[in-house]
């Protein structure tokens, strides 16, 4: 993928991607989301039970027990917005389905499936999207929503959440997806003008997740002499 022409050097810089990522993430669960039980570190605490409410019309899932938001806080889950404590989708999903939240509204209780339904409505990107975030999740990162890039996120090793930045930005993909290369480019030079790496995450068609890093090449152009 290459970016527009540099008008300076008469040169193209690429961002391209590379091998896979040093975060060394291992393969992921292939299957699709379902309403089984999946291994992760939330299922070794027992004692680890959130309720919550889902105001559908302002698009929001409010955890109010002052204790329940302690532990979430320790987890890395979720965050307060005008003092109410909040998950967003794909917390509240991933909990959802390690049966470890009650999500209600008007005092009916969400399964996993119904609530999934219920975000695509609204989001048609969401499953992409859960994928990722359940994948780099039960490998024990922290994730938070991104810079704006449509499908990214923050990346946070194990007890860095609220101690340090996010060292990796995480874009992304469904398999075949098609984008311009110059807007590609353009964004993965803003985060990396952050500090950060961006690390591209590529849903394949059956579900599982493979990840890429980023690095830049440049290439001249191939300018005929005038002989």
């Amino acid at each position: 993928m290459s970016s527009e022409t540099n008008p300076r050097n008469d040169s193209i810089d690429s961002a391209q991607t590379g091998g896979p990522t040093d975060l060394d993430l291992a393969p992921p669960d292939t299957e699709p989301p379902n309403d089984e039980k999946i291994s992760t570190e939330e299922n070794i605490d027992s004692n680890f039970m959130i309720e919550a409410v889902h105001y559908k019309n302002e698009g929001k899932i409010v955890v109010l027990d002052p204790k329940q938001q302690d532990q979430l806080r320790n987890k890395g889950f979720g965050e307060v917005f005008n003092k109410e404590y909040l998950l967003n989708s794909l917390e509240s999903l991933f909990l959802l389905q390690n049966n470890k939240i009650k999500i209600y509204r008007n005092k009916t209780e969400y399964d996993f499936s119904t609530f999934l339904k219920t975000l695509i409505k609204k989001d048609k990107k969401i499953l992409t999207k859960y994928l990722i975030f359940r994948d780099l999740r039960s490998k024990g990162y922290v994730i938070k929503e991104g810079f704006g890039f449509g499908t990214d996120f923050r990346i946070y090793e194990r007890g860095e959440y609220n101690k340090k930045t996010s060292r990796y930005v995480s874009v992304g993909l469904n398999e075949g997806t098609n984008i311009k290369a110059s807007e590609f480019a353009e964004f993965i030079e803003q985060v990396e003008n952050m500090g950060k790496s961006v690390v591209i995450a590529v849903v394949e068609r059956r579900g599982e997740v493979i990840y890429y890093k980023t690095s830049k090449m440049t290439f001249f152009d191939n300018k005929k002499s005038k002989n």
